[in-house]
This record gives C-alpha cells, structure tokens and sequence, in this order.
C-alpha cells in the first residue's frame, strides 16, 4: 500500500504553522517517517522547530537529499477567503488552505515517494529528509540549523532537490537551477531644520536623498549573463514624516532592494553603493548614513547529472521539458548550495500567499509520480 500524498498534504494545511509556530507539521511528518524506518531528529534552535530524518547508513557515499518548510505566510484578511484557512476543504478537484501549494504538497510528495521507495525496494544507499518551520521568516534558525547539525553530525547530502513551487502556469515547465542575490539597504541623510522661507539656513537633507536615489535605480547594474537575467535595482521607499510645508526636515530616510546575478557579490554592491552615498554627502555637505542586510548571494548550479535527473524525469511523467532558470525571489537554496549541489522543482504556484490558496490534488499526485522516478532513477 503506498503512501497517499494528498491526504498528507491535507494533515500538514490543519497545521496553523505560520511562521514561527509549528502546531504539530513536524510531528506529523516524523510519525509517517519513523514508521518508515527513518531515523529523525528535531533539531529546533532559537524558537523555530526543525526535523533532521534519514533512511540508511549515516555517511553513506550516495545519499539523495531533500529541503522544504512547513511554515506558512499569514493568512492575512479571514473574511476574504471562501473556505477556514487551516481546514484543508477538498472542492471541485482542489485541496484548499494556507500553504497548500507553498509547500506543504511538495513537502508530503517527496515524505510519500521517499517512504514507497524505502518499504518497496530499498535503494542502496541514504535518503535524507530537511525541513524547517522558518523557510517564510527571517531564516535565522531553520535551514542553517539544520545544515549546522549535520556538519557537527558527520551527516552529508550529496545531492538536494528543494521542493519550492516553480512552475509559473502548467505542470512540469521550470525547474530552477539557481537564484539571484538579494540584499536591502536603508539610507539616512542628516542635514539641518530650518523654516522654509530661509532654505539658506538650513541643510535640506531631501535634495540629497533624490540625488542619491536616482543614482542608484539610474544605473545600469548589468545585460544579464548566460544563466541570469540582468540585476535590479528598485527604490522602495523614501520618508521624512513631515507633516509640516513650512518646515526644512532634518532627516529623509529611504531604501532600496537589489536582486543581483553572478556577476555581482554583496560586497561589491554594498562598496558601490557606499561610494555613491559618500559622493553625495560630499556635494550636499549632509551626513549620509548606509545600512545593509545581504538576504544571499546569487549561484548556480551548472547543468549536468543532477538537472538532467530532474528534468528526465519531469518529462517522462509530464511531457513537458523543464526550462532550466533562475528566475524569482529567494529559497533556502542558497543555503544548501554551499553544502551540495542542488536544484529545486516543485508544482505550479499560481496561488501561493493568495486568499483561498489552493492544489489540484491531481497535481499532487503527479508530483510524487516525479519525485518518485527521480529517487528511482538515481539510486539505479
């Protein structure tokens, strides 16, 4: 008897995981897992609740990986959604609930295919299962966790497929290879109050802010390169809070976010920007102050086995061959990929963070079918 991946699903959406509460996901995932032969561990650090689960001998030399997440956005406005939230309501061939397609489906695919691959015919070798409760957070305590644990652990994934949504429209037609940087920075410009009707007396730190601004979203960062589409730049906020026409404000504080192909590192753009603020302090004799969080770095894992495993088996279930790309926002990818290579395919994510998100249960079970041929084809 197999295990059913959409009633799985549908365990993990009663769950009211939103980050950073937990509300049994995990549990629920180690009770399947345990019975399977999986040997878990909780690895929870700083309030956030991680499972560790591994079938086979620890460090054996293949061992196919997985990570995903549990946690789930807010459900944001109740009243907006047709259906409870958490309560996994089955209506016109969709499974519905937060977290329904990100990823609480991907997650409980891989769980299903990986308990059929190891109670049928064990593979030679190790399946090791990652999943976090902090995926959809600040990312502090979930997959580092887990990646610390298993360094200290002599635990080691020679490969790791990320089970993230990545299919823009139809099943099967992206699969991600890779992901850009992103990193924010706040900046703010200090200069002197005065009364608008003397702007002479006064250092108006406003002038500078858009100066500044402008520099920054008017320069071209890149083309783009092979893998990547060209870096961006947006401008996301500029702010004085003051409510006063007749009042020069001391400050003006804005931000922006970047999100940045191979070409670039953190540090090159945060010594970029630096040097554009300083010029600017210089020409509006005004204190430019610059903070800076890197979210990740950009990377790519280069096509080869591991794309051509994926892919190979996304077309022979889907018929459809999978664009290799890099496109959108970040995963816990970018942590993995400095512990083994590692790609992501998962389902279509329409829905995801939206009011009434929702699977095709179909969908669900076609997963799992990839999952499975995948787990398969490798330990061939």
């Amino acid at each position: 008897m197999t295990l059913d991946a959409a009633r799985l699903t549908a365990d993990l959406i009663r769950c009211a995981s939103v980050t950073p509460a937990d509300d049994g996901a995990l549990d629920v995932l180690e009770r399947v897992l345990s019975q399977a032969g999986f040997t878990c561990s909780r690895v929870d650090r700083g309030g956030i609740c991680n499972l560790f689960a591994r079938w086979g001998d620890k460090g054996h030399a293949r061992s196919f990986g997985f990570n995903g997440h549990t946690d789930v956005v807010p459900v944001g406005d109740t009243a907006a959604w047709t259906v409870a939230p958490f309560g996994a309501e089955e209506k016109d061939g969709f499974l519905y609930g937060r977290g329904a397609t990100d990823m609480k489906s991907g997650v409980a695919a891989f769980v299903a295919a990986a308990v059929d691959l190891v109670t049928g015919t064990p593979p030679e070798g190790a399946v090791i299962i990652t999943v976090t409760g902090d995926e959809e957070g600040d990312a502090l305590d979930g997959t580092t966790a887990l990646l610390d644990y298993m360094a200290a652990s002599g635990e080691r994934m020679s490969v790791c497929l990320v089970g993230e949504p990545t299919c823009p429209d139809r099943m099967g037609e992206m699969m991600k290879i890779g992901r850009r940087g992103s990193m924010t920075a706040w900046f703010t410009v200090t200069g002197v109050q005065g009364h608008s009707a003397y702007p002479h007396r006064a250092k108006n730190p406003l002038p500078a802010m858009a100066r500044l601004m402008d520099r920054l979203a008017s320069h071209e960062l890149d083309q783009g390169t092979d893998h990547f589409d060209a870096s961006t730049l947006a401008v996301v906020t500029i702010d004085t809070g003051n409510t006063a026409t007749n009042v020069i404000p001391a400050q003006c504080r804005a931000a922006v976010n970047i999100r940045f192909n191979d070409l670039h590192s953190g540090a090159s753009l945060t010594k970029w920007m630096q040097g554009e603020a300083d010029r600017v302090a210089e020409e509006f004799g005004v204190a430019v102050e610059m903070k800076v969080k890197i979210s990740g770095e950009s990377f790519l894992t280069p096509p080869g086995a591991l794309s051509d495993l994926v892919a190979a088996a996304v077309e022979a279930e889907t018929g459809v061959v999978p664009v290799l790309s890099t496109s959108g926002g970040t995963s816990d990818a970018r942590f993995v990929k400095d512990h083994c290579p590692v790609v992501e395919f998962g389902l279509v994510g329409r829905t995801m963070h939206q009011v009434d998100e929702r699977v095709e249960i179909a969908q669900i079970h076609q997963l799992k079918a990839i999952y499975s041929r995948i787990l398969r084809d490798y330990f061939a």
